[in-house]
């Protein structure tokens, strides 16, 4: 039962953050009357303010991953097994899509779309590749010294990543493959998902190979007196 808690505690949570995702870039680019800025901005902000209370809400219950990278490291790292894997992931990628479908239904949208927005310079994957290197690695090192500051720093780096990279910061495999089923504000074609997704995995395997690194050989655990799940 506690595996079933903490799949549905992604499940719900990834779905979520799909539907703030999406939905305030439709909301945003309707109120920007074309200013691509603005539309930005708003998307940015909800998405940090919604991810924070996400983390909060649902961290203590399943870690709050909502994203297959994160849980990857956490299984390669011994902080999740092969098992609590493998429903992690189906968790958050079919709540990601089953975000995806409600926004596209509370907006009076067609509930199944492929998005048209192509994305598929070089640089928007190595875009890519520096927003997911950047997420692991404040998530391992925030994890060993300060757990209690996840929350912040997690949204801090997110909500600056949206401006510093040139892709917008995915940095989540289950985002990108939902994002391609919505032909809207946040939408990438699915021609360009493998792009994102390779830029993802090779930033997160980066990442935890430098935090180990940097931590002298070993491997990030929580201190002793903390019981958040990870």
């Amino acid at each position: 039962m506690t595996l079933v808690r903490a799949a549905a505690a992604e499940a719900i949570g990834t779905a979520l953050l799909l539907a703030i995702v999406v939905g305030s870039g439709i909301m945003g680019e309707r109120l920007a009357q074309g200013n691509a800025a603005v539309a930005l901005l708003a998307n940015s902000l909800a998405t940090g303010a919604g991810l924070y209370a996400l983390i909060v809400m649902l961290g203590p219950v399943s870690g709050a991953h909502f994203n297959p990278v994160v849980s990857g490291v956490s299984a390669c790292e011994g902080r999740l097994t092969a098992s609590h894997f493998c429903v992690y992931v189906l968790a958050q990628v079919c709540g990601a899509f089953a975000g995806v479908v409600a926004v596209h239904a509370m907006f009076g949208l067609p509930l199944l779309q492929v998005s048209a927005h192509v994305r598929p310079t070089p640089g928007e994957g190595l875009g890519e590749v520096i927003a997911t290197f950047g997420l692991v690695l404040v998530i391992s090192l925030t994890l060993r010294f300060r757990v209690e500051a996840i929350p912040v720093t997690v949204v801090a780096f997110i909500t600056s990543a949206y401006w510093f990279t040139s892709s917008t910061s995915f940095a989540n495999p289950a985002v990108t493959f939902a994002r391609a089923m919505t032909d809207t504000f946040a939408g990438i074609s699915p021609s360009s998902v493998p792009l994102f997704v390779g830029g993802q995995v090779l930033g997160a395997a980066a990442a935890a190979l430098f935090a180990r690194w940097l931590l002298g050989g070993k491997l990030v655990t929580l201190p002793d007196d903390e019981n958040f799940p990870c």
